[in-house]
């Protein structure tokens, strides 16, 4: 609820209002860097060579900033935890809003898990020795009791964090985007003392198959815009302004990744880098020359990690509660806890998933990014045509924040996500690897397809969830305002 003037009131949904601006663009810039600039650039740099990759972000980017528009303008129209759940489900009816945010949380599990992969294969370039108790071996790489250890203990502090209440969420979100950020301008400084571009050949790298190959990392790497309507219920801004900061961050992080491409570009050849275990690391040690440089990058993406598991957590579960609250999901994943007021049980499940990832080693980093990119891609679709299909069936619908031309504005990021997604096809130069990426993909939907043909029509609207609410015995308010 809001008022005329787009500012948010009580509601009875029973989160806190305690988000700002600052808590909120750091929110999302932060879900959008995380680790994938440390562990992915070398690949990239690889595959389209430091001019193409950049140029692929910025492709990326203007796709995503069109997706964002639609967004930003449903954010301040519908602002509720569960974002584009709610969207859907208004647009499209009750499956439509169940394939969105099933996609969704997906994508978002698939980010959480990638980082508790992430964490330790970051700690083994600080202490190459940590390596102890070897376990098993998946897809020809060795697991360590050691490096799981740093997975899952990490993993259980950030789930504790979350659990605990959105406001030391945020503030720990705010502290650790400002060391990035510093982290980052130390790189720039780096490229523009000791960077050439005579490293930065070939620019392109293996031409047009080289970008897409980037390209279709997009989807994984800014996913986290999308984080701020999840927690729309928690903001305590004008919702117009929330709109503009959405959009804003997509911005900032499209213009992070072009200047990781280029200055570790500049830093030394493509295939040195690729030698290296954690290549923009490696960048760093070789544009100021010292190793502890390298470590300061080290430390500033695991900040960057922090962050983005953070914001995933905080989205996964308000999704998960949203839909848990619509009769989706069972009820315990829609209850809040008395005193923190975070959707408790919700946390646990997501933080249990990321417990379980380490287990596998390296290599599940990979999969993870391509099987979460393609679930995100179909989120996106299904809020684009809900974004469309809302303009047209209620265009007297309230709008605090409204895109101008909204027919070329949603028309061009359907077409646009709907090329992403293609990417993803078998055929493609970017294609998902059979069997462990199909499989992540299929083993989520056989799980959901079930939960999928439950639901009840009960058609599309704005009284859409409460019509499903009714249908499937649910009450509207299933948890009361915090205790004074």
């Amino acid at each position: 609820m809001a008022t005329s003037d787009g500012s948010p009131r009580g509601s009875n949904d029973g989160f806190l209002k305690v988000l700002g601006r600052g808590d909120i663009l750091a929110l999302a810039f932060g879900a959008m860097i995380g680790f994938g600039w440390i562990t992915a650039t070398s690949g990239f740099l690889e595959a389209a060579g430091p001019v193409g990759a950049a140029l692929a972000f910025a492709i990326g980017g203007v796709i995503i900033a069109l997706v964002g528009l639609t967004y930003a303008e449903l954010v301040t129209a519908m602002p509720k935890a569960g974002g584009e759940h709610h969207y859907a489900m208004r647009a499209l009816g009750a499956k439509g809003a169940f394939v969105a945010s099933w996609a969704m949380v997906l994508g978002y599990v698939s980010v959480v898990a990638f980082e508790a992969v992430a964490i330790p294969q970051t700690i083994v370039d600080l202490f190459p020795g940590m390596l102890a108790g070897h376990m098993w071996t998946v897809a020809d790489y060795d697991v360590y009791a050691t490096w799981v250890a740093v997975g899952v203990g990490t993993a259980v502090v950030m789930t504790v964090l979350n659990y605990v209440g959105i406001r030391p969420a945020s503030v720990f979100q705010t502290i650790a985007v400002l060391f990035l950020l510093a982290v980052g301008l130390v790189l720039l400084l780096g490229a523009f003392t000791g960077g050439s571009t005579e490293t930065m050949r070939p620019a392109f790298g293996v031409g047009p198959a080289g970008l897409l190959t980037v390209l279709v990392a997009v989807p994984f790497l800014f996913v986290g815009f999308d984080v701020i309507p999840q927690s729309a219920s928690e903001i305590k801004i004008p919702y117009r302004q929330v709109g503009r900061i959405l959009v804003v961050s997509v911005l900032c992080a499209a213009a992070w990744y072009i200047l990781i491409m280029l200055t570790v570009g500049s830093s030394m050849p493509v295939p040195d880098l690729v030698e290296a275990d954690l290549g923009t690391a490696e960048a760093m040690r070789a544009l100021w020359n010292s190793h502890t440089m390298g470590n300061l990058l080290v430390l500033g993406g695991i900040a960057g990690l922090l962050t983005s598991w953070n914001a995933f957590l905080i989205g996964a579960s308000r999704l998960l509660y949203a839909m848990a609250v619509s009769g989706m999901l069972p009820r315990w994943f829609g209850r809040l806890h008395p005193r923190f007021r975070t959707p408790g049980n919700a946390l646990l499940f997501v933080g249990g998933l990321s417990v379980i990832a380490p287990l596998f080693g390296e290599p599940m980093m990979n999969w993870l990014i391509n099987a979460g990119g393609m679930s995100i891609v179909v989120a996106y679709v299904v809020v684009v045509v809900s974004f469309l299909v809302l303009r047209r069936t209620e265009p007297q619908m309230p709008r605090p924040f409204r895109v101008r031309y909204p027919r070329l504005v949603g028309g061009s990021a359907l077409v646009l996500a709907l090329g992403l997604g293609v990417l993803y096809l078998p055929g493609m130069p970017a294609s998902l690897n059979w069997p462990e990426e199909w499989v992540i993909i299929l083993a989520w939907w056989v799980i959901g397809l079930p939960l999928l043909l439950r639901l009840p029509s009960v058609g599309r609207g704005p009284d859409a969830e409460k019509r499903l609410m009714a249908a499937v015995g649910r009450r509207e308010d299933p948890d009361p305002e915090p205790r004074s």
